[in-house]
């Protein structure tokens, strides 16, 4: 049996494998990571043909954080030549709960193990740009990490400069061109940000924060897969409004903003 701290890779090879054993699918073609208040959105995709619980596959561990489902479901959607196999993992592991970065990224090293091309990241986030509102969703275009955590080791050097797929954010803003494009920020939380910190970030050209995301990206970059990352915009950042912040109002925020952003995925996933 692989580790998941000394084998990574090998681990999600093994989960991969578990998953196909429990879908009865060879392969799936993409994936969808929910962030907080987001598992509706996955709910609009329709009827899953599977769902079983992670920490039934090797190397995922058991949820911790409030409004992370820790269930894995397999969708059949409608594609122009047949059907799209689509892996949603409802909830995620955050470098914040102290665990390290190996089960932060383990669901997209298994995604893309398990054979999906695109792999698309969703969260709930703080609107550092004023021009932001609650309940808007965002296209990540780039991002900034004050983490300082790769989930990259050695002299594995991956270029990121098309890091958030300029193709698949096409796609998307062709389906609604409305949808905004900003540079989200990594913090490493679980403490939010005070208001000077957010003043330093929109110094820097952020427009959003939130404690996920990037090192999902970066991992399943460097396996080859195309990134679209969406947040939600669930709160003004600190500072913002002078208003306190919880992560209840993340959650109900998310819950009443994520069932458009699944009709949304819903259209789009067949074209990625």
């Amino acid at each position: 049996m692989s580790d998941l701290y000394t084998d990574p890779l090998g681990t999600a090879t093994l989960a991969a494998k578990k998953i196909s054993e429990l879908t009865g699918k060879n392969s799936h073609h993409v994936a969808l990571v929910m962030g907080s208040g987001w598992i509706s959105a996955a709910d609009s995709l329709g009827t899953p043909t599977h769902e079983f619980a992670a920490t039934d596959v090797p190397g995922f561990l058991p949820p911790t954080v409030v409004g992370h489902g820790g269930v894995i479901r397999s969708y059949d959607l409608v594609g122009p030549s047949g059907p799209i196999h689509a892996l949603v993992f409802l909830g995620r592991t955050h470098l914040y709960e102290g665990k390290g970065i190996e089960p932060v990224v383990h669901g997209v090293r298994t995604a893309v193990k398990a054979g999906c091309k695109v792999v698309v990241l969703t969260n709930a986030c703080g609107g550092i740009n004023r021009g932001y509102t609650v309940g808007q969703p965002v296209l990540i275009r780039d991002h900034i990490s004050l983490t300082g955590v790769s989930p990259l080791i050695g002299a594995d050097f991956v270029d990121v400069t098309d890091l958030y797929s300029k193709r698949i954010r096409a796609i998307v803003k062709k389906e609604d061109p409305s949808l905004s494009e900003g540079v989200y920020v990594h913090w490493r939380g679980p403490a939010y940000e005070t208001p000077a910190e957010i003043s330093m970030m929109r110094t820097m050209g952020a427009d959003l924060v939130g404690m996920s995301t990037v090192p999902e990206a970066i991992a399943a970059h460097a396996l080859g897969a195309e990134v679209l990352g969406i947040s939600l915009v669930t709160n003004a950042a600190a500072g913002v409004t002078g208003e306190k912040l919880s992560h209840e109002e993340v959650i109900a925020a998310g819950k009443a903003a994520a069932g458009r952003m699944g009709e949304l995925l819903g259209k789009v996933l067949p074209q990625l």
